[in-house]
């Protein structure tokens, strides 16, 4: 197989739960091939670069072949190539811990600066 529609690649290598989640956030602007805008219809090719916007991710792949049907989760990596920065991950991990607003007993309330960054965090989404 040489090529497969996007929409469909996203669905098959686990990044999106649904097809439909897929195909509209190809419509909605927040896959990109190669640095341009995809649309659901656009097929893929192996040695292809996509960025996926995720929650408060920006996931980079390299498709290393195309696949029509979904993919056991150990299998996955067989198909796609994570080329994500740690520095993502990083930030991910950051906005679960900030995302539960969790303050210590009697460190009192935040500060100005406390407050901008949970503000960056919540827009940022």
């Amino acid at each position: 197989m040489d090529a497969v529609r996007i929409d469909k690649w996203l669905w098959a290598v686990r990044l999106y739960k649904t097809r439909t989640l897929a195909g509209d956030a190809c419509s909605g602007g927040k896959v990109k091939i190669n640095g341009q805008n995809a649309k659901p219809s656009r097929e893929v090719k192996a040695g292809e670069i996509i960025e996926v916007h995720l929650t408060g991710i920006k996931k980079t792949v390299e498709v290393l072949q195309p696949i029509k049907n979904r993919v056991a989760a150990k299998i996955v990596a067989d198909f796609i190539k994570d080329l994500t920065p740690p520095e993502e991950y990083e930030r991910l991990e950051f906005m679960h811990q900030m995302k539960s607003e969790h303050r210590d007993r009697g460190t009192g309330r935040p500060t100005k600066k406390d407050r901008r960054e949970l503000g960056k965090i919540k827009n940022d989404q």
